[in-house]
């Protein structure tokens, strides 16, 4: 089986009511018996397009090779269920920053952390994925935050799962069978100690052949992504080990040329619309085939997945990094870059796909979402579906990012998209969405209500009729 990413012109109004149908039915991304789409990116439209039937390029990430493996088509990403009410009793948000767009803010190495430690203050619980709050041996989540694979968040959006948050999962650690002893024994020591200092319970290691092959790529758009080869051998350990696991971990080398990897790191955080190559730089080059590997392994298995690099070499491991940009500089200090993934993947709740357990105590569904925070541009089925599902939808300016989209042009409903300047604006507006407080009465001028000025002219025509009377 395999992995990669496909690119598309695609004519469509992402505002129509059956909109995922149509997506569904389109012959580019129906898929067929030997390949499905797994992940949906909107890179680009142009600007006043999104509400009607125009033309936009969408990248997609294909699993291949089904038909000749054992493992059974995943369902379609583009199924939809409309949640029926909205639960008000808690306020449950989604922050999310998709992996490989070149973010300003949650573009590196758990970036944005700080972001979303802020966020997580004003509401009862954090969805995050692993890309907001992974930073190699760092990982600062907080104790309200639900770490979850990207395209289970999807899921959750689209009403097709839900989440039960856990006191701990059984981790099983993947790693690749590496042929430099020392880079083997760090994953291991890694594990050990996120057994013995942080009390995971991941307790079980297994080995992939380095046959399984991941190779960086960059779309179209310039986005991070990639293509996977023999990804049907780490499907087969993860089934052979399903049974006594609750997430699954993964430890492989991601094939980066070092001339690429000296680029990215050697350069300060760059601009990736300049008009020139020094000042544009390169986006993160990992994290686009880290998440196409992750979202083929919770679509086949329903299981928490994160992944993290591992070292190419020892030589590069042990060269010396300088002083890095402080976004970047969490990786300069790992060895192992494990840690981050066994903690989120320690508490990562469980998928539930059951629609009749939605609404019980303890599952978490699209009726329990309040809001959803994204960086601008950002318009993928997590933003779609959010649309649709009446749940409001925060855009967070950002200078850099690759997605080139303008999301104000959907068909919003009254008071379901607002858009910040900053995640300090945007804390400010899901507290006043929590409190309950429309948002235009706490800035100023505070004009009048509608139909103020007809209501008082009408007033006066009243008044000169008695004087005329």
């Amino acid at each position: 089986m395999q992995l990669h990413e496909a690119e598309f012109d695609l004519r469509l109004d992402f505002g129509a009511r059956d909109v995922f149908e149509r997506l569904d039915a389109m012959p580019q991304l129906s898929g067929s018996n030997d390949a499905v789409p797994i992940r949906f990116v909107v890179s680009g439209s142009p600007p006043g397009s999104l509400g009607s039937a125009h033309s936009s390029r969408c990248e997609v990430g294909f699993l291949s090779g089904l038909s000749a493996s054992r493992y059974a088509r995943p369902d379609s990403i583009f199924r939809f269920r409309r949640r029926r009410y909205e639960n008000q009793s808690q306020f449950n948000v989604v922050f999310l920053v998709p992996t490989g767009i070149g973010a300003d803010i949650g573009g590196h190495a758990g970036d944005a952390t700080p972001a979303a430690r802020m966020l997580a203050t004003v509401c009862d619980r954090l969805i995050v994925h692993p890309n907001v709050v992974n930073a190699a041996d760092i990982n600062e989540m907080t104790a309200n935050m639900l770490y979850v694979e990207g395209s289970v968040v999807s899921r959750l959006l689209m009403g097709t799962a839900g989440l039960c948050p856990v006191r701990r999962n059984r981790i099983l650690t993947v790693i690749h069978l590496h042929e430099e002893d020392i880079i083997v024994h760090n994953a291991i020591n890694a594990v050990n100690a996120a057994r013995a200092a942080g009390g995971f319970a991941c307790s079980e290691i297994a080995a992939v052949s380095q046959q399984m092959e991941m190779k960086a790529q960059y779309a179209g758009s310039g986005r991070a992504a990639g293509t996977v080869s023999r990804f049907d051998l780490l499907c087969d350990v993860v089934a052979a080990h399903r049974d006594s696991c609750d997430a699954v971990a993964i430890s492989t080398v991601i094939d980066v040329s070092r001339e690429l990897h000296d680029i990215y790191f050697d350069a300060p955080t760059a601009d990736p619309r300049a008009d020139n190559d020094e000042a544009r730089g390169i986006v993160n080059p990992w994290g686009g085939i880290e998440a196409l590997l992750t979202h083929g392994l919770s679509s086949l298995f329903d299981i928490p997945t994160a992944h993290s690099p591992m070292y190419e070499d020892v030589e590069l491991m042990n060269s010396d990094a300088d002083v890095m940009e402080p976004a970047k500089a969490a990786e300069g200090i790992s060895v192992a870059f494990l840690h981050c993934i066994l903690k989120g993947l320690s508490v990562s709740p469980q998928i539930v796909t059951d629609p009749t357990l939605f609404g019980r105590s303890g599952v978490l569904a699209a009726e329990d979402l309040s809001c959803l925070v994204v960086p601008s541009g950002s318009l993928g089925l997590p933003v779609l579906a959010a649309l649709h599902q009446g749940i409001p939808v925060i855009e967070v300016k950002d200078r850099n990012n690759l997605l080139s989209n303008t999301l104000q042009d959907l068909p919003w409903a009254d008071r379901q998209f607002f858009q910040a300047e900053n995640y300090f604006e945007a804390a400010g507006i899901l507290a006043a969405l929590r409190a309950g407080v429309a948002h235009e009465t706490v800035q100023r001028p505070l004009g009048l209500a509608r139909g103020s000025d007809v209501l008082q002219v009408e007033k006066q025509k009243r008044g000169l009729d008695r004087r005329l009377g």
